[in-house]
Formats: structure tokens, C-alpha cells, sequence
């Protein structure tokens, strides 16, 4: 049986087919549905209808390709607006679907699902609006936090401009608290892992087997935190493979150089297996 499983993020509409247990293929398209949030807690109409109608899109080419069933969730954007119910009564009459908003909690371990399988070890998923940091041991989950704090955020609040960035990151980042995850087997997933690792390696087009398990130290990530934030927007995108995300992604790797600072983690490894996946494998009735 196919299935479509369609992830409404902060910066991004992504959506999955996936059969007989494994991904046919992932898309995605950038709808900035998180755009504003830091100045006040409320989606925008304008970023509520780009993306409702994104949304509608990924359900008919699900459908014409075959998905028996489409199932969408949300994540941070959706759940920290005080309007987020709009938004979900409106990709319900663009196209029918009931829109699962996930909590912050459930966010963390449906992307540690989708990256880790049932093994052990941690990850870190930068967002647009949350960055999740989740730690399993022995099987049982250990420690899990998600931050109200991501890439589009940051841009709306603090620009391109470094040293900003690295101010409004250092004021929030306390809110996971004092831990030391430095012996164990760390994973990053989300765009921004994916889009550095793709700079790292020289890799110029999305393929997810060419980025997936490649590592990242915290000095290649310190590195294009100071890189991408002094390269304009158009140099970045003729470049790399960033495209639309050229404006994000200096941020992105400030954030994450930051969270893995915190957690004394000095070498993350790239999973492009996340929360799509985890959210596939979450459900009981398949």
C-alpha cells in the first residue's frame, strides 16, 4: 500500500510517498508559513494561504500517484500561533485533510524515530521555529526539550547580521539546561544539517543517499556560521545548494554550532531519514 505523508514546517511543505517500507521519493516546497512569528504570536493570512494551497497540491499528486491514504502534521509554527486553528480549518476546505499538530515532545521523538530507528544515541533538529535536542539510552528516552527558537525566527529577529544572531541565539539557548552529551552518538536532521553537509562535501543538488551519514564537525559549523553570514544572499545561492533557504541557512548553522556547543558535542552525523519517517513508522493501522 502507498501512503503520503505531507510535514507543514515553519520554513517548508515537504512531502513523502513511501511503500513496502521505505521512501519513494521526498519533495518539498517553501512556503515560510513561520514568517513573523517572532514579532508577534499569530500566522500571517498571506503565509496561511501559500501554504494551505501547498498543501492542497502535495494531496492531489499523492493521490494521483497512487497513495492510498495522505495523512499531514504540523510542528511549531502551527502549535505556538494563538491563530494556528485558522490555519488547519483551512487546508481542510483546500483539500479535505485533517492537519495532526504535533507537540513539541512529540515532534522530538517522531524525528528520533525517523533518524534512529530503535537504536540509541540523540539528535538535533534545527527548524524554522523549534530546534528539538532529544537524547535515547537502553531504549527509553532520557532526555527531550524543544526550544522555541529556529531559522525563520531568527532571521525575522535578527537579520543576516552575525553577532546579532549569535545575541539572540545565547538568550534562549539556557532553556535546555546543563547536560554534557559528549559521549554519545549524536545525529542532526532538518534542513539545515542537510543544506551544510551538502556545502561540506560539494554536493550541488539534493540526493538524499549522498547526504545521508555524512559527518559534521562543530569546527566545519562554527566555519560556515561565519561564512554564510558574510556571503550575500545571491552568492550563497549561486554557490551551494541552497536556493530559496540562502537566506536561513547562516543562521541555521549559528543555531546549530551553538545547541552542539551547549551539549559539548563535537561531531554530529546527518541523517536525511527524519521526522517523515518517523511519522510513518508511529502509525498503528498500517
Amino acid at each position: 500500500m502507498k501512503i503520503a505523508v505531507i510535514d507543514i514546517g515553519s520554513n517548508s511543505v515537504r512531502l513523502m510517498l513511501w511503500a513496502d517500507g521505505k521512501s519513494l521519493y521526498k519533495k518539498l516546497k517553501t512556503t515560510r508559513l513561520g514568517e513573523g512569528l517572532s514579532f508577534a504570536p499569530r500566522l500571517l493570512p498571506e503565509a496561511c494561504g501559500r501554504t494551505a494551497n501547498v498543501v492542497a497540491e502535495f494531496v492531489k499528486e499523492a493521490r494521483n500517484n497512487g497513495a492510498e491514504r495522505v495523512y499531514a502534521f504540523a510542528t511549531a509554527a502551527v502549535r505556538s500561533a494563538e491563530n494556528g486553528a485558522v490555519f488547519t480549518d483551512k487546508v481542510k476546505d483546500a483539500c479535505g485533510l485533517e492537519v495532526d499538530v504535533l507537540s513539541g515532545e512529540r515532534e522530538a521523538q517522531t524525528g528520533l524515530c525517523g533518524a534512529l530507528g530503535n537504536c540509541d544515541g540523540g539528535i538535533i533538529d534545527v527548524g524554522g521555529a523549534s530546534t528539538e535536542v532529544t537524547l535515547r539510552l537502553n531504549g527509553k528516552i532520557t532526555y527531550t526539550h524543544s526550544a522555541p527558537i529556529g531559522t525563520v525566527r531568527i532571521l525575522d529577529a535578527a537579520g543576516r547580521n552575525l553577532e546579532n544572531i549569535k545575541k539572540f541565539v545565547a538568550e534562549r539557548i539556557e532553556t535546555y539546561g546543563e547536560h554534557d552529551f559528549s559521549q554519545y552518538k549524536m545525529y542532526a536532521v532538518g534542513g539545515t544539517a542537510t543544506r551544510l553537509a551538502a556545502i561540506r562535501y560539494g554536493i550541488m543538488e539534493y540526493d538524499a543517499n549522498a547526504l545521508h551519514g555524512r559527518a559534521l564537525t562543530l569546527r566545519d559549523v562554527e566555519h560556515f556560521s561565519e561564512l554564510l553570514t558574510q556571503l550575500s544572499v545571491e552568492e550563497i545561492r549561486r554557490t551551494t545548494i541552497c536556493t530559496k533557504s540562502a537566506d536561513l541557512v547562516g543562521g541555521g548553522a549559528t543555531l546549530l554550532a551553538a545547541v552542539m556547543k551547549h551539549f559539548k558535542v563535537s561531531e554530529i552525523t546527518v541523517s536525511d531519514s527524519d521526522n517523515l519517517e518517523g511519522y510513518v513508522l508511529s502509525l498503528t493501522d498500517l
